[in-house]
């Protein structure tokens, strides 16, 4: 039997979080031969006008969008929902349609159902779906008793990346080399930063915490957004502000360490890719970063909103040999976020509510 026709969904076409896993999955099952489309909810001004990703509507729920939804959904089998503004769209888009969704899970429910009537609003859109995928075993047991989800709709499919994309430093030559593409310092330790700059990545805690370090240390930030003013006005000669990188890698290979300071995440894919470049991290322990992270063995773990624990981290790792915490980093991000093993564990799922799907047609 042919493998089921897939319709990826994401919020806009920018190439971060809950998108970018949905642009490597539809890269890896269309590599792999199978029908996979990807689609956005609506356009964004930071896109790269060049990108060929196709935009249903003017935003996330009009109309326009809703019924262009519904009509790319009769071409596909089953439809993957990416990230939590997916969610409304395709419970609603797709309301007594054939077509089966999958919602992704990716960041933390706690964050984005803090009241009581988001947890209704968002579990009967859940209730909605023929399977959730989270991508931490603890995110399926919040799923699961937080909105009454039925365990068997619950699959834990892990965050990933492609391996051969986050490759590590064949040597100085190439760190060097990687450092001068981005004009950064050739001497001195370098922390890496890469994330939206907005207030819940908290890039402030990373400058605060830089300005504890020797002035040796550079910080180079990578990303776009609302603080970016602020930022560049806190920033001093030491610091880098890089803006959108299209391509992260060259940033690993010429990092010493990459810092993650967000007041709130999943299983963030910045830290996956780090450790695949045999990147030690720095990371707050929020959400699923731990699932990443092992203290003491891969980076260290620090509590949130505490830029002198994160200096103090920094500055262990830096005076450490790091190169058995890269090591070690790079050996579990392969044995369990590597995109060829998460993309087949994929296609079972996507197998699995494609066959349910066309039981129910068949009672109809």
């Amino acid at each position: 039997m042919a493998e089921p026709r897939v319709l990826h969904v994401i919020t806009d076409p920018r190439a971060r979080g809950a998108q970018r896993l949905a642009r490597d999955l539809h890269g890896e099952l269309s590599r792999r031969g199978q029908t996979s489309e990807l689609v956005a909810l609506h356009p964004h001004a930071d896109a790269d006008p060049a990108d060929p990703v196709a935009v249903l509507g003017p935003s996330r729920h009009h109309p326009a969008t809703l019924r262009a939804l519904r009509r790319a959904a009769a071409r596909a089998d089953v439809v993957v929902a990416h990230g939590s503004s997916t969610l409304q769209a395709c419970a609603l888009g797709l309301l007594a349609a054939r077509t089966p969704f999958v919602y992704v899970n990716i960041g933390d429910p706690r964050h984005w159902t803090s009241t009581p009537a988001r947890r209704l609003r968002v579990g009967a859109f859940l209730h909605r779906a023929a399977a959730v995928a989270a991508i931490s075993p603890r995110a399926v047991e919040l799923l699961r008793t937080r909105f009454r989800l039925p365990a068997r709709r619950l699959h834990v499919l892990p965050n990933a990346r492609p391996a051969e994309r986050f490759s590590p430093p064949a040597g100085p030559a190439e760190k060097a080399a990687a450092r001068e593409a981005l004009g950064l310092p050739e001497g001195g330790p370098l922390i890496a930063w890469i994330g939206a700059l907005s207030p819940e990545k908290r890039p402030d805690l990373a400058l605060a915490a830089h300005t504890r370090l020797p002035e040796d240390v550079h910080l180079a930030l990578a990303g776009e957004g609302p603080l970016r003013e602020r930022l560049t006005a806190d920033a001093g000669p030491r610091t880098h502000l890089l803006g959108p990188l299209a391509d992260p890698a060259p940033l690993y290979r010429a990092a010493d360490l990459l810092l993650l300071t967000s007041d709130s995440e999943g299983v963030p894919g910045v830290l996956i890719e780090a450790a695949l470049a045999a990147l030690p991290a720095v990371a707050t322990e929020v959400g699923w970063v731990s699932d990443v992270v092992r203290h003491g063995e891969t980076g260290l773990l620090t509590p949130p909103d505490d830029p002198s624990a994160a200096a103090e981290a920094l500055r262990t790792l830096l005076a450490a040999d790091r190169a058995p915490y890269g090591e070690a980093a790079r050996e579990h991000a392969l044995a369990h976020f590597d995109l060829a093993a998460v993309a087949t564990r994929w296609q079972h799922l996507l197998r699995e509510v494609a066959r349910d799907g066309r039981r129910v047609d068949a009672r109809n």
